[in-house]
């Protein structure tokens, strides 16, 4: 089966492929955090996870949280508005249902007497 794809702008292309992006890196970003639990970080070198990056290393990886998912937040709203699929002339068909709407005619009745007299 060969589904033809619906034709997009490349801009819009690079947005979809940022926002996918963005949301690859988030999800790993809150993966290393250390959580209450101790979080995936603790897998990545266990206590001493926290010296090796720093000791501010927790508010700095809150910060690119916020910004990851403010960003998420932004390309996904630009592309609900903007990613408009244009046609395609794969789908393009001149049938009665793809054409401008038309007044039909009043069916033919008896012609009506403009005599003035009831």
């Amino acid at each position: 089966m060969n589904l033809p794809l619906a034709k997009v702008s490349l801009v819009m292309w690079l947005i979809a492929v940022l926002w996918v992006f963005v949301a690859l890196v988030l999800v790993l970003i809150v993966l290393i955090q250390k959580g209450k639990g101790g979080g995936l970080s603790g897998a990545f070198g266990g206590a001493g996870a926290g010296g090796l990056l720093g000791t501010k290393t927790g508010d700095f990886l809150t910060w690119v949280t916020i910004s990851l998912a403010a960003m998420f937040l932004l390309l996904a709203i630009i592309m609900a508005k903007f990613f408009r699929p244009m046609p395609s002339e794969e789908f393009r068909t001149d049938t009665p249902q793809n054409l401008p709407y038309q007044l039909e005619k009043p069916p033919p009745g008896p012609p009506a007497d403009n005599t003035g007299q009831e």
